[in-house]
């Protein structure tokens, strides 16, 4: 299988809404590693490595979000795989 990384950028109401645990539990769910976090202008970021249909589907859930979230864009930026995670983990 092809592996694959991407570098997001979250836009909209998505901090205070479990963005970041339920991109972990999703993730896991789809066995994709990497993390989250919260950033200080609002933006979630988070990087995604693994089968690349599993990263692509975390990523357009990440479009949504879950159910008290309103994304306003999520920007992709794909990067070099490098393997360097070995689960998915929320940073603070």
């Amino acid at each position: 299988m092809a592996q694959k990384r991407v570098r997001l950028l979250i836009t909209g109401r998505v901090q205070g809404v479990f963005f970041r645990q339920s991109t972990k539990a999703r993730a896991i769910r789809d066995s994709v590693r990497g993390w989250v976090r919260n950033l200080d202008d609002g933006r979630v970021e988070a990087v995604l490595e693994g089968d690349a249909g599993a990263v692509d589907a975390v990523a357009e859930w990440c479009r949504r979000g879950p159910a008290n979230s309103i994304v306003h864009g999520v920007d992709v930026q794909e990067e070099a795989h490098t393997g360097e995670f070995g689960e998915f983990d929320v940073r603070y």
